[in-house]
């Protein structure tokens, strides 16, 4: 009996022994997390598409498909063995669906599914928008709440609770579809809607950082979107990618262009990549150690900056906290230029703005830009540089190749040159002088007759809330950039005349969007915001009517410290755009001759604020109430 015994504690001594190595094996083998982008189409010019897969223990991996209509190229793994670059190539007329990918080492395989998809039809996508648009910026998440099974989802519990500025509220796609009536009565012809990327932060993983470097702390939540997580994922909070294409879809059919807004310069601060990058390069610098963007944003467009002055602007990390991505390290162009045109291909969207632009290298914005237009020739673009200086914000506007030999090709970009001296003029009620002083630089820009002129944006302070602002006031800066040059940007709840100081005041919850709220100025509305409302309406119905407006000239009448004229002025039409910023009435007289108005014409107000005038002698007298403006036309 003893022999079997000691037989027997040898077989189990054997096994336990064995046990770990046969579970180290397993742990060896391939795991598939992730792979970006997760479909393309045939037909693209893109092709091969450059594939990224996340995952662990990848060392030595090959990527095989037994599927005719892909072919695989060579396999590139990072050091750590957690991410995989990979080229599919896709055949010319593949049959839509899952094609499943096998990612094989020694030590076993893993499927990767990688989507084919049907193109979208060219026609009612891809648009652009025009001078004949006005956008509309929604900051998705304070807009409205159409569906409220969205607002604390099971992935990221905990992040909704509208009491806190820097918490989700509730507003997603549902309520920008419900409310797309509204808008197009308002006249709105292209939304601007602010990321839509995953942002999911948890609570455990919660911290502060400052809103700029040596400011004020505040937690972090990314409920506006710029922290993105994930680049092809979309935040649970406003809904799913396919609630996203029936936005735009919905949109289409109302004639209302989407814009979507991204974000090439930084990642958020909990994505994967943050503490494992796919390259040693992927970021500029490390989490441990990086440059802080020092906000010298005049040092990339100097001739006389050291590398070092400017590197603190294109590769310092934003508030000190945003993983800053390198767009020199040829990975990461590919997969940002591949990224956008994933979102334009399978969505359907019209434009981009693009955040930050002033702080990427503008070598890649011009490979980029190419990319673009070369697959959707319709596309444009508007940057955000975020300058009241004209010289500055002309430079990244392309059409021009600068002193470095690079025109970046940006289609057009947001006028905050414009925007301060308007906000000082009809709110403080400063020399409104200064706005035509502004517009005597637009030379120094490619083309300023595409910019797009604004009253504010989510990243200052309402226009209500300067010192000194007035209903009035308001909507004498809603006139001037509804009918200067480009392309008018609105920003949702100015049209009913919303205060807010700065971020994230100036974001509150528009009131109507938010059914427990118990108010709905999307149908219902006060004194004051009807008034300011009803004018913005009227503006909008009037830049629609008039094509001056849209597309004309513009020449300088007169100007005096509290009073400015000028005309919109086509081949065959004149439309005269005055204002008196004065707080008592004023008479003007001022020269047509250089307009297509003649002698006995008469002219009518269309917003109602002045008596009809006519021409005599080639010149117009004007009698103007206080705080007022006119849009004359001919009767």
């Amino acid at each position: 009996m003893r022999a079997p015994a000691q037989i027997i504690l040898r077989l189990l001594l054997l096994t336990t022994c064995l046990a770990p190595l046969g579970m180290i094996a397993r742990a060896q083998s391939p795991e598939v997390l992730k792979v970006e982008p997760p479909s393309w189409w045939a037909g693209s010019s893109i092709n091969p598409v450059r594939l990224l897969i996340r995952g662990h223990n990848l060392k030595g991996a090959r990527v095989t498909t037994s599927n005719a209509a892909l072919q695989v190229g060579p396999v590139k793994v990072n050091p750590a063995g957690t991410y995989l670059f990979v080229d599919v190539s896709i055949g010319r007329l593949p049959k839509p669906g899952n094609y499943h990918l096998q990612v094989t080492t020694r030590n076993g395989s893993s499927d990767a599914n990688f989507e084919v998809l049907p193109p979208l039809s060219r026609a009612g996508n891809f648009q652009g928008f025009t001078n004949d648009d006005v956008i509309y910026l929604i900051m998705t998440d304070r807009f409205s709440d159409g569906d409220s099974s969205n607002n604390d989802p099971d992935e990221s519990a905990g992040l909704y609770d509208r009491s806190k500025t820097r918490y989700y509220h509730g507003g997603d796609f549902e309520g920008v579809i419900k409310h797309l009536p509204y808008l197009k009565q308002l006249g709105v012809t292209s939304i601007w809607l602010t990321p839509w990327y995953d942002n999911v932060n948890h609570l455990n993983e919660r911290e502060e950082y400052p809103e700029q470097p040596g400011g004020p702390k505040r937690p972090i939540t990314d409920y506006h979107g710029y922290g993105p997580v994930d680049f092809y994922g979309v935040e649970e909070h406003f809904g799913t990618l396919a609630k996203l294409r029936e936005l735009v879809e919905t949109a289409h059919r109302l004639g209302i262009k989407i814009i979507q807004d991204e974000v090439a310069n930084h990642t958020g601060p909990y994505h994967p990549w943050a503490k494992d990058p796919p390259t040693p390069t992927w970021f500029n610098g490390t989490e441990a150690k990086h440059l802080a963007n020092v906000w010298q944003t005049w040092s990339v467009r100097d001739p006389h900056a050291t590398p070092q002055v400017s590197r603190e602007t294109l590769d310092g990390w934003f508030i000190d906290i945003l993983p800053d991505l390198n767009q020199n390290d040829p990975e990461v162009a590919r997969y940002l230029i591949q990224n956008t045109l994933w979102w334009i291909g399978v969505t359907g969207v019209d434009a981009i703005r693009q955040d930050t632009f002033q702080y990427v290298p503008r070598t890649f914005w011009r490979r980029w830009m190419t990319a673009i237009k070369r697959e959707y020739p319709k596309v444009n673009v508007v940057g955000e540089v975020l300058d009241g200086d004209v010289a500055h914000t002309s430079f990244f506007q392309g059409g021009r190749a600068r002193y470095d030999g690079i025109d970046d090709r940006l289609d057009t970009l947001f006028d905050f040159p414009l925007m301060y001296p308007l906000r000082r003029a009809f709110a403080e009620g400063r020399d409104i002088r200064e706005l035509p002083k502004t517009l005597a630089s637009d030379p120094l820009y490619p083309n300023a007759s595409v910019l797009a002129p604004l009253i504010g944006n989510h990243d200052v302070k309402r226009f209500m809330s300067e010192p000194g602002a007035t209903i009035e006031g308001l909507q004498m800066a809603q006139t001037l950039i509804m009918t200067m040059r480009g392309t008018p940007q609105l920003y949702y709840g100015d049209e009913i005349a919303m205060a807010g100081g700065d971020d994230p005041d100036n974001r509150r919850d528009f009131p109507g969007g938010f059914p427990a709220d118990g108010i709905d100025a999307f149908t219902t509305r006060n004194a004051s915001q009807q008034k300011v409302f009803e004018h913005q309406k009227l503006l909008g119905q009037l830049r629609a009517d008039l094509e001056p407006l849209r597309r004309g000239n513009l020449l300088n009448l007169f100007t005096s410290p509290h009073q400015y004229v000028y005309a919109r002025n086509t081949a065959t039409a004149s439309v005269i755009v005055a204002f008196n910023n004065d707080k008592k009435s004023a008479a003007i007289e001022f020269s047509v001759a250089d307009t297509s108005l003649r002698n006995g014409v008469t002219l009518i107000d269309r917003l109602g604020n002045s008596k009809n005038v006519s021409v005599a002698s080639g010149m117009l007298k004007l009698e103007l109430a206080a705080q007022s403006s006119a849009i004359l036309v001919k009767k």
